[in-house]
């Protein structure tokens, strides 16, 4: 008979955050070291300063800048909703990590998961979601 196999005590929080069709995989550890988001740097990945903002705003409101890192994995969506996929992420495990972080998070609307996504083309309208060949008056 096999002895069990310990499996190590996994040392950050994970979290999921979704933003049009991106969607991000997050894991938060203690500690300091370089976020990365798909193996990249994040600054390289997300660069400029407006990018740079959006995703610092967690780790601003909940002063937590230096004593948390974060790597993440990101797949479809654009750039902009990308970022937005991995901050409503990083939220969402901030929150887990600590419930003390929730109320400033909240209050910023980064736990609100942005639901709008592109409407599907209807049959008869051209390609289209809403345009209709114009009816005819009298």
């Amino acid at each position: 008979m096999a002895a069990k196999v310990k499996k190590p005590k996994k040392d950050y929080t994970y979290a999921v955050g979704r933003r049009r069709t991106a969607s991000a995989r997050v894991r938060l550890y203690k500690g300091t070291n370089q976020n990365e988001v798909n193996g990249q740097p994040i600054g390289k990945y997300f660069p400029g300063k407006i990018m740079a903002d959006k995703w610092e705003m967690p780790f601003d409101l909940t002063q937590t800048k230096g004593k948390y890192y974060m790597t993440a994995r990101v797949i479809g969506g654009g750039r902009i909703g990308q970022v937005e996929a991995v901050v409503h992420a990083l939220s969402r495990a901030f929150c887990l990590a600590d419930p003390s972080f929730r109320a400033p998070l909240k209050t910023a609307g980064l736990l609100t998961r942005d639901a709008r996504i592109r409407e599907r083309r209807k049959p008869g309208t051209g390609g289209r979601a809403r345009k209709q060949k114009q009816s005819p008056k009298r």
